[in-house]
């Protein structure tokens, strides 16, 4: 079975699969090692591990030489956030899209909405007929990928995002992709609405006030994510213990 149909049938089961969101080769093995099914890089926690912001800034040639070694180094199906995809064109998306499947990468994700010069939604339709030309391409050069849409609505904040989000998700089911993610929905009533309204698995993300997850099984999520919320709290504890160190003036505080 190849690594895309593995990680497909993950998106097929009662219990949803934790995604363990990875920002390097080492941590990608600590998840595999704690018994993750899946991982992913988070596009902000492996930007901000390179020293770039998140929104593309992180080029393209570091996250495919990122995306080999980890597939180099680990049995479990990887996944890779290609954020807009790297390109405008269907076709640098698709090209970019073969290199990491070549690599060998099981998923991808791609958001609705541009990150430059502030985050805001690509008009509907003509983000729907990208979708199409991108699944009918890689069909055509019979490139397995599971393509997960990530719709934006609530990560903005929209006072409308339940209705906003079900509107761009009944445009885009059917465009020939495997998956969609709402970041940023925490609400049961939502995610319960948002599941009835699709026939593709749920994608949910990491956020303070989201269900546990055996309610999010009887929400009917399929996949969660963490996003770069491990990452950030890594980072901030290395921060504390290197302030100790100098503070204790010893290296008491790493062995404490």
């Amino acid at each position: 079975m190849s690594t895309f149909e593995t990680f497909s049938q993950l998106h097929q089961q009662t219990e949803p699969f934790l995604l363990g969101n990875i920002w390097d080769v080492n941590s990608a093995h600590i998840f595999e090692a704690a018994g993750y099914k899946a991982i992913g890089t988070s596009s902000h926690a492996l930007a901000a591990a390179f020293g770039y912001d998140d929104g593309e800034n992180l080029p393209f040639d570091t996250l495919l030489r990122v995306a080999k070694r980890v597939v180099a180094t680990v049995k479990v199906p990887f996944t890779v956030d290609m954020e807009g995809g790297y390109s405008d064109t269907a076709e640098g998306i698709i090209e970019h899209i073969k290199m990491l499947h070549e690599a060998g990468v099981a998923g991808i994700n791609l958001e609705d909405t541009r990150a430059k010069p502030s985050r805001r939604f690509r008009p509907v339709d003509e983000f729907k007929q990208l979708l199409t030309e991108i699944a009918d391409g890689l069909e055509q050069k019979n490139i397995k990928m599971f393509l997960n849409v990530r719709t934006d609505a609530f990560l903005l904040g929209l006072p409308n995002a339940l209705d906003e989000t079900i509107s761009r998700i009944n445009i885009y089911e059917n465009t020939g992709i495997h998956g969609i993610f709402v970041p940023g929905v925490a609400r049961a009533e939502d995610i319960n609405t948002i599941t009835r309204e699709t026939i593709l698995p749920v994608n949910v993300m990491c956020v303070p006030a989201l269900p546990d997850f055996n309610s999010l099984k009887s929400l009917n999520v399929k996949r969660i994510s963490m996003g770069p919320f491990l990452f950030n709290k890594i980072s901030a504890q290395t921060g504390t213990l290197a302030k100790n160190i100098i503070e204790a003036q010893n290296f008491a505080p790493l062995f404490s």
